[in-house]
This record gives structure tokens, sequence and C-alpha cells, in this order.
């Protein structure tokens, strides 16, 4: 059996004597965070441009949800893409489109143009994110790399949270009088200076001597892209629309293009071609492990997320600014122990994985249980919020960096691509699941009906954190 041809392109300069990956770092993950905002952002927007734009219930859900829905589909795509035009060039093309796009939602004149605006946002995202990993794995070597992943980690998950905080300060700050359109219109200066910037920092995409070009698995794509389409949009839109039969119907059918992509790409592979997924990335030890504690992580944060969110306005009356800072503590928490858990004794990192998830059990249920009068929960709410954040990163970033800190520079597309595409994955089950579970029992009238349903969501987070416990307590097979 012949090999799959090994990736076209390195870096320009050697990985481990380049004195650019601090900047390059912080470069590439700014870019990533703001595209990732842009999530979450639009959500704390939705009532301001709703009213602004007569949108209807169905184009509303579409402006929030076609970011996240052509995001998600095109991931693994985007991921394919970077080892056919360089890392360097798609990350630069990616982040040029975004800001083009995010330029025209700010100036749409109508619903229909902002959501195909974006969709073309979502699917510009899809390009730029999947190559900072990548660029991550090839300039980073040994300590530095696990401290880069570290840093990457606790990015990609503070989005949903720092979103509403933005989005809060953004929309209640009213500049210019513009309402909601700043949410979109901030990302066009700072992805401006980002290209600047990423034009002298990222090292030069250089094609190796005698390597052979990996060929684009285009029916791969196409069965990936059909699986995903059929599997998040009934969950992104599923709740909105009341659950009917096309949104059941689409969820069951996705198992079909599933199954025949599974199987094509393991017969590609055999066949000694190039699949659009390396079987190989699979087998890396950890990687499944890995795959099913991110999934449960992510939907516990975007579950605990929204359902807090619409509590604290809905049934609380918070204005965006007021529920947006209220999960600054969260957010900030997220990101230190993201950022720091590896200077920490090796007692304490021992148990870190599962013991972040016991954490967050006991922190969302207790966040349930401060709200579950309907009052503002005092004091003791923003130690929870911290209970909350502190669990997650705790099992959410060592998850991360163990899964990719030994994936060869040849895997790293094929790792990027897969495991930001099942943080996004998780994210949707985790506002489907649970946000489903807290508009059903909080349907009640006043504070006091809301905060039952968020009493219900926080139990059931609480007890997917406790699976994730134990799955954490799981020996990684070699």
């Amino acid at each position: 059996m012949t090999t799959a041809p090994r990736e076209p392109r390195t870096l320009s300069k050697d990985p481990g004597t380049d004195k650019r990956t601090g900047p390059l770092l912080a470069v590439v993950l700014a870019a990533q965070f703001m595209a990732l905002l842009d999530t979450f952002i639009v959500g704390v927007a939705a009532p301001t441009i709703r009213s602004e734009l007569d949108t209807s219930d169905a184009g509303l859900q579409l402006v929030v949800a076609g970011y996240t829905v052509a995001y998600a589909v095109l991931l693994i795509t985007g991921a394919r893409l970077g080892d056919r035009m360089g890392h360097r060039r798609a990350w630069l093309t990616g982040l040029a489109l975004f800001t083009a796009a995010s330029l025209a939602c700010g100036l749409a004149a109508g619903t229909g143009q902002l959501i195909a605006f974006r969709l073309a946002q979502g699917a510009a995202a899809a390009l730029l994110i999947p190559q900072v990993l990548s660029l991550i794995q090839r300039s980073h070597v040994g300590e530095a790399r696990v401290r880069a992943l570290g840093a990457y980690s606790a990015v990609l998950a503070t989005g949903a949270v720092a979103g509403q905080v933005v989005g809060g300060v953004l929309v209640s700050a009213d500049l210019f009088g513009m309402g909601w359109r700043p949410v979109f219109l901030v990302n066009v200066p700072i992805g401006v200076v980002l290209l600047v910037l990423g034009t002298k920092v990222l090292p030069t995409d250089r094609r190796d001597p005698g390597a052979a070009v990996r060929p684009l698995d285009l029916p791969g794509l196409v069965l990936l892209a059909a699986a995903m389409s059929l599997f998040t949009v009934p969950l992104v839109l599923g709740q909105e629309e009341g659950w009917p039969a096309w949104t059941w119907i689409s969820l069951m059918a996705s198992v079909l293009p599933f199954g025949a992509f599974a199987a094509y790409e393991s017969r590609l592979a055999r066949r000694g071609g190039a699949p659009l997924i390396a079987p190989r990335v699979l087998r890396i030890p950890g990687m499944v492990q890995a795959v099913l504690r991110i999934i449960v992580v992510m939907a516990v944060n975007a579950g605990f997320v929204f359902a807090a969110t619409l509590h604290v306005q809905s049934g609380l009356g918070y204005g965006a600014l007021r529920s947006g800072l209220m999960f600054a503590p969260t957010a900030l928490v997220f990101g230190l122990v993201g950022l720091t858990w590896r200077r920490w004794p090796p007692r304490l990192q021992t148990g870190l994985v599962p013991g972040g998830f016991v954490l967050t059990a006991l922190s969302t249920a207790a966040v349930g249980a401060l709200l579950r009068d309907g009052g503002d929960g005092g004091p003791l709410l923003y130690l929870a919020l911290v209970g909350v954040g502190g669990g997650m990163a705790a099992a959410y970033s060592p998850t991360l960096t163990g899964a990719l800190a030994t994936v060869s520079t040849e895997d790293a597309a094929d790792a990027s691509g897969l495991l930001v595409t099942v943080t996004q994955i998780g994210q949707v089950l985790g506002v489907a699941v649970f946000g489903t579970l807290f508009l059903n029992r909080g349907a009640g009238p006043g504070a006091e009906g809301s905060a039952d349903g968020l009493w219900m969501c926080a139990t059931a987070l609480a007890g997917a954190s406790i699976l994730g416990a134990v799955a954490g307590l799981v020996r990684k097979r070699s």
C-alpha cells in the first residue's frame, strides 16, 4: 500500500529558530478571536436588528444562525484549502474576505442583504480559523508549542462569553446613533490592521522540493458538506421553528452522508489516496477521547451561556450591557486558567481534566440554585460564575493541548479541521439540547418561570459535566 503524499508546504524558517513566533501568535489569535466573537455577538444585537430592519422571526434566525451554519459546514474544507494554497495565503485571504463581509453586514440595507453577508462571513471564517492551528503547529516546537496551544484553547473557548460582553457594550453605546451596526463595523479597522501585520509576521509559504501536491478530495468535501448541513441546520433553527417534522427528518437523513463519507474516506486511504481527514489522525493516542471531551465541555459552555443570557435578559429584565458584563468573570477566569495551568504544581495537573468537569458541575448547579427564586443571586453568583469559567478551562485546555502536542506537522491541518469542527458541533448541540430544555421549562410567567427553566437546565448541565468527569478518568490508550 502506498502512502499519501506529505504536505506540500512548509514555513520559510526553521521553527525552532524563528524569532517572530511571538508576534505571529498574537496576530493569528487576535484574528481568530474576532471571527469567533461573531458567532455570539449578534445574539445580543438581535432585538435591535429586529426593530430597525423590521425583521421577521425567520429572518432574524437566519441572521443569527447563518454564520454558524456556513462556518460549521465549511471548516474542514477550509483546513484542506490551506494545504493547497499555503497557510499564510489562506489566512490572509480568509481575513480579507471576513473583513469585507463585516463591512457589508454593517452597511446592509435590509434583512435579505444581512443574511447573505452573514453567510459570507461564516464562509470566510471557515477559511481563516483552521489555518491558525496549522501555523501554530508549524512555527512552535517543544514547550513553546504547548504554551501556544494553551493560548489557542483559551481564545477558542472564551468567544461565547466575550461575545456577550462586547455585544452588550457596543449595542448599549449606540455609537454615532448606528444601533446594531457597530457589532459588525468594529471588525473592519481591526481586520485591516491585522492584515497589514499578517503580511509582515506570517512566514512565506514554500513548497518542499520534490514534494507532491496533495490532491483535493472533492467527493469527500461534497459528502461532508451535505452531512454537516443536514445535521447543523435543524439543530440551529429547530428550537425557534418549534421542531417541525423537517428538522427530525434532516437529522436522521444526515446519518446517510456521514456513513458514506466514512466509508469513502476509508476506501480512499486504503488505495493510497489523500482523504479529507487522514484516518491516522483518529489513531493518535488520546484523540478520540479528546474529541468526546471537547464536545461535552463546549456543549456545556454554549448551553450555559445561552440559557443564562436569556434568563437575565427576559426573566430579570437586564439590558444588553448589564447581561454581557455579568459574564465577564467567567471569560476572564477561563482565559487565565487556560494560559497558566501548565505552570501549576504537577500534583494539581494530574487530575485537572476530571476536576475541571466536577467544578463545572458544582458551579453551574450553584448558578441555577442562586437564581432559582427569581432574584439576582447576590455576590455569591459571581463566585459561582468564576467557578464555571475555571472549571471549563481546566477541562478544556489540557484536553486540547494534550491531543495536539504530539501531532506531526503533516497532520496539523487534519487535526485542526477535526478539533475546530467538533468544537463547533459541541456548541451547536449545547444550544439545541440545553436551550430547548430551558425554553420548554421556562415558559412560565415572570422571573420565577424563567428561573425554574434555568434551574432545570443547570441541573442537566451539571449532569453532562459529571459524564465528562467520568470520561476524564478513563486512561488514554496508546
